[in-house]
């Protein structure tokens, strides 16, 4: 049996034992209700009465559901002109199978009625206003349960929706920031064909693997922190050969944080943001320290250089900051925080702040 016929069968062993278990309540209220007044009770007169009754409504709910999704959207007018007949005629219909159903398991019994006839001109004045009322309590029920999945349904797709703007979103920005690393790598390995054929076809080699890096991982949005030093790694190498003896790196990471989940290719923009406004035009060498912290429910990346320094009007972000504070926005909200500062002596410190979650494998 698929999982499709298991829910079939348990919403229609729901619908047995709720029908089932209102005629029995039925049937007990009025049991004690003649025992309350003096009488003896009549139980199996009682069962047979209310279960029938219930069990008929409960034959019915497919046909009263049918009428009601007729109506559902065609406004007041159409729904009243529909639904009034429809309840007389189904009411009508119910009642009086439940009337010939229990003469003919019960009989009179203790009535002064002696033919079938005679008990349902008795029996429909009191009844009939009922079975109307049931009706439209069914017809009300299962209108507010229709309405209720349409409301989850929608609530659902418009999650659904959201979610894939979000990533397309992301992956636009990733194909963004791609291209101009890319651009930026490529004019650095044209400066150097001529002057130094050895050490392009090196910067090629390593732009392979960087790549090869991406491409595994270029649908996820997130990615473990070690996987992300591996990109780093591969894009280090990359700008230790352009930048040679006057590059120096620093890795200072934390064991604990090498498990948490960080935007892939979040640590690329910050570095290539040091290296050229920072450490390009210093004479001399420069050093790139990059560490990473935990605090409580928070995870610290930093990224320090002691180049020039933040200008006196402030940084004007390229593609690459903005590309990331764009995608820490829309991963984290306001939970996520991108900061550059100068630090003391000289230098830039640009440090990113995210909540810690472990990337899950």
């Amino acid at each position: 049996m698929t999982g499709h016929d298991t829910t079939h069968w348990k919403k229609h062993a729901l619908a047995f034992a709720f029908w089932t278990g209102l005629a029995l309540s039925y049937a007990l209220s009025g049991g004690l209700s003649s025992i309350s007044e003096g009488y003896p009770p009549s139980w199996l007169r009682a069962l047979s009465w209310n279960l029938a009754n219930s069990w008929l409504w409960m034959a019915l709910v497919p046909l009263v559901a049918w009428l009601g999704r007729q109506t559902a959207t065609h406004g007041w007018r159409r729904f009243l002109a529909v639904q009034v007949p429809a309840s007389l005629g189904v009411a009508l219909l119910q009642l009086l199978a439940h009337l010939v159903l229990f003469w003919n398991l019960s009989g009179p019994g203790r009535m002064e009625v002696h033919t079938l006839g005679a008990y349902i001109r008795m029996e429909f004045a009191y009844s009939f206003h009922l079975a109307v009322l049931t009706y439209w309590v069914i017809l009300v029920v299962l209108r507010g349960m229709e309405s209720r999945r349409h409301l989850r349904d929608e609530r659902l797709r418009r999650t659904q929706l959201e979610t894939q703007l979000a990533q397309a979103q992301l992956q636009a920005l990733r194909m963004q920031l791609q291209p101009h690393f890319l651009f930026n790598t490529l004019n650095a390995i044209s400066a150097l064909a001529l002057a130094d054929p050895l050490q392009a076809r090196l910067m090629i080699a390593r732009l392979s693997d960087f790549l090869r890096l991406t491409l595994e991982e270029r649908h996820a949005p997130q990615v473990p922190l070690s996987r992300e030093l591996e990109f780093l790694a591969c894009y280090l190498g990359i700008q230790q050969v352009r930048f040679q003896d006057r590059l120096s790196t620093e890795l200072d990471v934390d064991d604990d944080t090498l498990a948490a989940a960080v935007p892939n290719l979040i640590l690329q923009p910050l570095v290539e943001n040091a290296l050229r406004h920072g450490l390009q035009d210093k004479p001399g060498a420069g050093v790139l320290r990059i560490s990473t912290r935990r605090d409580g429910d928070q995870l610290e990346l930093r990224v320090d250089d002691d180049g020039l320094g933040l200008p006196p009007a402030g940084t004007l972000e390229g593609i690459g900051l903005g590309n990331t504070r764009s995608r820490l926005q829309m991963l984290f909200g306001d939970a996520a925080q991108l900061e550059l500062r100068a630090i003391p002596g000289g230098g830039t410190r640009a440090e990113v702040r995210l909540p810690y979650t472990e990337h899950a494998a």
